[in-house]
C-alpha cells in the first residue's frame, strides 16, 4: 500500500488549481506534479571549494529521483564559510547561521509539503543544520556530503589545512619568508571538498553517516569525482525508497544512533564541534543527551585512526581503509548494530561485508593509539558545567600545565598581544567574552592557537576561552567554557596573574584562587554591554543556550 503524499493532499484536488498553475508555470508537468516532490536542499556557492562543485551534485542526485520516479525541486540555503571569515568580526554570525540554516529548510519543506528531501551540506555548521532539520521535519530524509579534498603539496611536502593559519604566526617570527608563505597559499587546495582532515565539516559528514542518514561510504569521497555523481544519483534513487517504505528521521536518529556518532568520533579524533553539533542534534530528535555522555563513551571507546590534524593520515587515506563503515565494523559490539539506517537495513547488515583495508589507519581494537577516546570533558572551578577538549592534538608533554593567567576580554586582542611578542612561555591565555551569548556567536579560536604554533610556543602556552575552535585546532586549547563569561560564570573572574591549573588525565581545570577572594570578585563583577545591540545577532544572544546544552535557541 502507498503512502500517502503530503504533496498530493496539498496540490491533487481541483481547489488546489491556482497553486498547479503557479507551479506550471515554473515548468512542471501533470505528470510532474502526480509523482511524489521531493526537496534537493543544496548549500551550493561560489565562496569555498566546499561548495563550489555542489551544482554538479544536485543535479546528479535530481536524476536519480527521476530515474525512480520522483520530482525533484531544488533550492538553497546559505553557508557562512569559517575557513574565510575565520579570526574576524565575520565569525560571529559562523555558529548562529547553523539555527538559520535549520530554521530555513524547516520553512521550506513545511510551507510546499515536500514528500521528503535530500540534503546536500557541506561546511562546518551546514551539516549539522540540515540533519537538524530532518530531525525537526520528520519527512523521509537522506543526507550526501559534499566531500572532502586530496591534500595540497609545495616543494615536496604536504600542506594541511592548520598549516595555512600557523604559516602566519611563522611568518611574522621570521621562521619563513612572504615568497614560502604565498607558495603555500597557492597550493594549499588542490581541489573542490571540505579538506583532506577531520575538521568539522568533514567530521560531521562521517558522523551523520555513522548515524545512519547517508548511504555508506558516501562521507569520505573526494568531491566532485565520478565516484561521489554515483555516490549523488543512488542516494537520489534511495529517497523514493524511503519515502514508499515510511522510513523518517525519528526511526534513524535514536539514541543509540546518536551514541554511535560520539562513539565515532572519538575513534577517529573528530573536532570538538561535535559535542555542541550532536547535542543539538539530540536537542531536534527529543533525545536526552548532556556532555557528561561524551566524557563516559570516550572513555569507553578506544582511539582507532590518527587522522589530520592530530595526526599524518588524511580522509582519502581513510576512505581507502574502507571508511567510517570499517571504523564502526571494528568497533564491534561497542557500536549498537540493530540500528535502522537509510538503506532501509541496519548498521549490522550494513556492516556484514565490511572490511578494514588498511590496519595503519583504522588500527585494529587489540592494538589502539589509546584504550580511550579523543574527546575529553574537564570540570573544576574554572569550568562547573564543562570544558572540551581534544587531548589527541596536544602532545603528551603538557597534558598537565599549570600557569599564571593572561586575561583578554576577545581575539583580536589576544592576537595582537600573541604576535607582538607579549605571551611568555608559561602563561594560560584566557579569551573571554567569546562564548554563545558573550561573543555573540562563540567565535573559533584558530587564530590564537594557530598563531602560537606557529611562533614555536605550542607547549609552552595554553589556551582557556568560552568560545570554541576549529576542528583544525592543534596544542593545549580547552573551549566550550561553561557557564561562560557572559553570564557571570567563573572564567569571567579570572584576574591578571592568577594560577590555572589543567590535568587533562584527571579531567580537572581549576583556578587556584581562595574562596574568599572569589566572594570578592563575585560582588563586584557586573555583566558586560552586549556587542551587538541589533539585528539577528542581537536577538540570536538574548536567546541562545549555553555551550553545554549545544547552544541551541530557546
Amino acid at each position: 500500500m502507498s503512502p500517502t503524499l503530503a504533496s498530493q493532499a496539498a496540490y491533487g484536488g481541483h481547489e488546489a488549481a491556482a497553486a498547479r498553475a503557479w507551479l506550471k508555470a515554473a515548468g512542471l508537468t501533470d505528470t510532474e506534479l502526480k509523482r511524489p516532490l521531493v526537496a534537493i536542499v543544496n548549500c551550493w556557492s561560489e565562496l569555498a571549494p566546499e561548495n563550489y562543485h555542489l551544482r554538479m551534485v544536485g543535479d546528479a542526485v535530481k536524476a536519480g529521483v527521476r530515474i525512480a520516479g520522483g520530482t525533484p525541486l531544488e533550492f538553497n540555503t546559505i553557508h557562512v564559510v569559517d575557513a574565510v571569515v575565520m579570526a574576524l568580526e565575520g565569525m560571529r554570525g559562523v555558529l548562529p547561521s547553523r539555527e538559520l540554516v535549520a530554521d530555513s529548510v524547516e520553512v521550506m519543506v513545511r510551507s510546499h509539503q515536500f514528500d521528503g528531501m535530500v540534503l546536500i551540506p557541506s561546511g562546518d555548521k551546514v551539516v549539522p543544520a540540515m540533519v537538524m532539520a530532518a530531525a525537526r521535519l520528520n519527512v523521509p530524509s537522506i543526507v550526501l556530503h559534499g566531500g572532502v579534498t586530496e591534500s595540497g603539496k609545495y616543494k615536496g611536502r604536504t600542506i594541511k589545512l592548520e598549516e595555512m593559519w600557523e604559516a602566519v604566526g611563522a611568518f611574522k617570527a621570521g621562521k619563513i619568508s612572504e615568497e614560502e608563505l604565498r607558495g603555500l597559499e597557492d597550493n594549499a587546495f588542490p581541489g573542490f571538498g571540505g579538506g583532506a582532515g577531520c575538521y568539522t565539516g568533514n567530521t560531521m559528514g562521517m558522523l551523520t553517516e555513522a548515524m545512519g542518514m547517508s548511504l555508506p561510504h558516501t562521507s569520505t569521497l573526494s568531491a566532485g569525482t565520478p565516484f561521489q555523481l554515483r555516490a549523488a544519483k543512488e542516494t537520489g534513487m534511495q529517497i523514493m525508497q524511503l519515502i514508499e517504505s515510511e522510513i523518517t528521521p525519528s526511526r534513524i536518529i535514536t539514541r543509540d544512533a546518536l551514541w554511535n556518532a560520539v562513539r565515532t568520533t572519538v575513534a577517529i579524533g573528530g573536532s570538538t564541534n561535535s559535542v555542541l553539533h550532536l547535542l543539538a542534534i539530540a536537542h531536534e530528535a527529543h533525545v536526552e543527551m548532556s556532555v557528561d555522555d561524551f566524557e563516559e563513551l570516550s572513555n569507553q571507546t578506544p582511539y582507532l585512526s590518527h587522522l589530520g590534524p592530530s595526526g599524518p593520515f588524511s580522509l582519502p587515506q581513510l576512505h581507502a581503509a574502507g571508511g567510517i563503515p570499517a571504523v564502526c565494523k571494528e568497533l564491534g559490539a561497542l557500536v549498537q548494530g540493530e540500528c535502522l539506517t537509510v538503506t532501509g537495513n541496519t548498521l549490522q547488515d550494513n556492516l556484514a561485508r565490511v572490511e578494514v583495508l588498511d590496519t595503519s589507519v583504522i588500527r585494529p581494537m587489540s592494538d589502539p593509539i589509546s584504550p580511550t577516546g579523543s574527546l575529553a570533558i574537564l570540570k573544576g572551578s574554572l569550568a562547573p558545567e564543562g570544558a572540551v577538549v581534544k587531548w589527541s592534538a596536544i602532545r603528551s608533554s603538557v597534558l598537565t600545565f599549570q600557569g599564571r593567567a593572561r586575561v583578554f576580554e576577545g581575539m583580536e586582542q589576544a592576537l595582537q598581544q600573541i604576535y607582538g611578542g607579549h605571551v611568555a612561555p608559561g602563561s594560560v591565555v584566557v579569551i573571554r567574552q567569546e562564548g554563545p551569548q558573550g561573543g555573540p556567536g562563540m567565535r573559533e579560536m584558530l587564530g590564537p592557537t594557530s598563531a602560537l604554533e606557529g611562533m614555536g610556543l605550542s607547549e609552552q602556552v595554553a589556551l582557556v576561552t568560552d568560545g570554541r575552535f576549529s576542528g583544525a585546532t592543534r596544542g593545549l586549547a580547552i573551549g566550550h567554557v561553561t557557564p561562560e563569561a557572559a553570564v557571570g560564570g567563573p572564567i569571567a573572574l579570572v584576574e591578571e596573574g592568577d594560577v590555572i591549573s589543567i590535568d587533562i588525565p584527571s579531567r580537572k581545570v581549576d583556578l587556584l584562587v581562595d574562596d574568599d577572594e572569589l566572594a570578592r570578585r563575585i560582588i563586584a563583577w557586573k555583566p558586560p554591554q552586549p556587542k551587538v545591540r541589533q539585528g539577528y545577532l542581537r536577538r540570536y544572544a538574548k536567546l541562545v543556550q549555553s555551550a553545554s546544552k549545544g547552544a541551541v535557541l530557546e
